[in-house]
């Protein structure tokens, strides 16, 4: 983490702040000076991380938060408001990942838990921060898409199109704030090996028929930089996109993946049912 004072006396909400990214990103942005609302569905695991952030001396505060939930989004964003007095930084990181599928079978209820939770959920929470700003006239909110979004990988259609959805609200509200000063950007993060992609990895190492050490180093190689990311790689942009030094900057979708564009790994023919 950083210890410069870039955010000092902001408010800033982070969602899905429980773990991984989240959590980092929470970190980074308290350890430059800003007030850190960390928001995830999950109450305990929240309230720890705010905790640690709390006993390097920083400041934060947990709440629990279904992003899927519009009147919950709504309320809560408006409440930090006015405690606060402001509402400077939002990022919005929460989102499920899915179950890997073709899709030809992928399932109704798969494809709606992705898209609630990844794509709606963000649009909830852009949409209340939105509101809060635009009265402000000040402000900046930060989308976490992934290179997913960019470049679509096989098995993950839902999200996939969750995470190029996201892109395209980013582009979209940013036009629409730029009036108000307020600034809407976008990550792409690549392979950053925290549970969510250790969960990834054995699914396609199971739809490639090959052992799970095997994908990782796959993954691993294919990254120009030659290694996977941490979640301080993107942590560290995301506070830099949110603070003063990116003032000029809306609209942008940012990769942060080591060089890596996508993963381009096709699963093998079906044998044909019987």
């Amino acid at each position: 983490m950083s210890s410069n004072a870039d955010l000092a006396g902001q408010t800033a909400i982070v969602t899905g702040a429980a773990q991984g990214l989240g959590r980092a990103m929470a970190g980074e942005l308290a350890s430059q000076g800003a007030r850190v609302i960390l928001a995830d569905i999950q109450s305990e695991p929240t309230r720890s991380a705010a905790d640690e952030i709390e006993s390097a001396g920083w400041s934060a505060e947990s709440l629990e938060l279904d992003i899927t939930d519009s009147r919950a989004v709504e309320e809560t964003f408006g409440d930090v408001a006015q405690r606060h007095g402001q509402l400077d930084i939002v990022v919005n990181n929460a989102g499920v990942g899915q179950q890997l599928d073709r899709v030809s079978d992928l399932p109704d209820e798969e494809w709606d838990r992705v898209l609630a939770a990844t794509l709606t959920g963000t649009f909830y929470c852009s949409r209340a921060a939105a509101t809060i700003m635009e009265r402000q006239e000040s402000g900046a909110i930060l989308n976490i898409s992934s290179i997913n979004g960019q470049n679509p990988a096989a098995l993950a259609a839902a999200y996939n199109v969750a995470k190029a959805g996201v892109i395209s609200l980013t582009r979209t509200l940013a036009l629409e704030m730029a009036a108000y000063g307020v600034r809407v950007n976008a990550v792409c993060p690549g392979p950053v090996y925290t549970d969510f992609n250790k969960s990834v990895m054995r699914q396609r190492s199971e739809s490639l028929g090959i052992e799970e050490d095997e994908m990782i180093e796959r993954v691993r190689a294919a990254i120009p930089l030659g290694r996977w990311g941490e979640p301080g790689d993107i942590a560290r942009m995301v506070a830099w996109l949110v603070g003063p030094h990116a003032g000029w900057m809306t609209g942008e979708i940012v990769r942060v993946s080591g060089g890596l564009e996508g993963v381009s790994a096709a699963p093998p023919k079906r044998t044909a049912a019987t």
